[in-house]
């Protein structure tokens, strides 16, 4: 039996650090194990979280080892090499597969029944690698998906039409990276259709704008990377938003990375689309309506991402 109040953060970099700062004010848990091939980084992370806790909730946050995750109802895994200037997610892949296969297999040794939360890039291929090398059902294998790349858009949207950006609806979908895409044709404020919400409030430039703002979505890591060597509050903030929606049974619908079977024409592979997160994990799969075009675009970051996964060596 797995507690839910119980989670483990495999790898305490920038990314593995932040998301538990942001998922210890959440009070979400009652008890937050770190694990990092580096002992003594996890013991500094889990000291310097811990003084804070007199400003928060009480829980427990220690550093510990493989066998610490038994009973955890929630696994996170941000362990992996970083992403360089000028390096894409995809190169990344060789050497955090490699890393996957030494994590997995401990995760497992002691906890078959939690639900694995992939935040490691590039994220698709790697939820995917956790998921055959687990043995896992697909619901209980979740990447962290193309959630951050959406909340990017709803920003950026938001800013530029001068409105909350949490009345902007609307996906980024696909591989996290390169070939994502941005579902514009369901895109709206509100329920007011994006066109013609900007129509009605004179903006009628917007259109042009949208292949700059998906640009700006897309090469986003790239630009932070470039300017402060890494990104990790956005992806943080998104860590707590997934495991807000698991503890709490949400049922609410995100961009997770999990197993498509079907959905869109696609099989065989993970990638970001909309889907209904509970505390089972992925509950549905949902196939949103695409236009000609957009379908073409989620059939190309699908080939993409079947490139990277046909060169692996995983079990079938």
């Amino acid at each position: 039996m797995v507690d839910y109040r119980k989670c483990a953060m495999i790898g305490c970099g920038f990314v593995g650090a932040s998301s538990v700062f942001a998922l210890m004010q959440s009070g979400l848990f009652s008890e937050m194990v770190l694990i990092d091939s580096n002992r003594d980084r996890a013991e500094g992370e889990a000291m310097d979280l811990s003084h804070g806790l007199p400003f928060g909730r009480p829980m427990e946050i220690y550093a510990g080892d493989y066998s610490d995750v038994a009973g955890c109802g929630l696994v996170i895994i941000t362990a992996g090499a970083n992403q360089k200037p000028g390096e894409t997610r995809l190169d990344l892949v060789n050497k955090n597969v490699a890393i996957f296969k030494q994590i997995i297999p401990e995760v497992v040794k002691h906890n078959t029944e939690c639900i694995l939360l992939i935040i490691t890039n590039p994220v698709d291929i790697l939820t995917y690698v956790a998921l055959k090398l687990s043995g896992f059902p697909p619901q209980r294998v979740i990447g962290s998906g193309t959630v951050l790349d959406t909340a990017r858009l709803k920003y950026l949207i938001g800013r530029r039409l001068g409105v909350d950006s949490r009345s902007v609806h609307a996906f980024i979908i696909g591989e996290h990276g390169d070939s994502e895409l941005a579902v514009w044709s369901s895109a709206n404020i509100s329920g007011i259709e994006l066109n013609r919400f900007c129509e009605q409030n004179g903006n009628f430039e917007f259109r042009k704008a949208a292949n700059e703002l998906y640009t700006d979505v897309r090469d986003s890591a790239y630009t932070i990377i470039k300017k402060k060597g890494a990104t990790y509050y956005g992806i943080a903030m998104s860590v707590r938003r997934i495991a807000t929606c698991i503890l709490r049974d949400e049922h609410s619908i995100l961009p997770v990375s999990s197993l498509i079977q079907g959905h869109y024409g696609l099989e065989g592979l993970c990638m970001g689309v909309p889907a209904i997160v509970g505390s089972k994990g992925v509950e549905k799969v949902l196939d949103i309506n695409l236009s000609g075009e957009e379908q073409l675009e989620l059939m190309h970051s699908a080939d993409e991402l079947k490139k990277v996964l046909a060169s692996l060596d995983l079990p079938k």
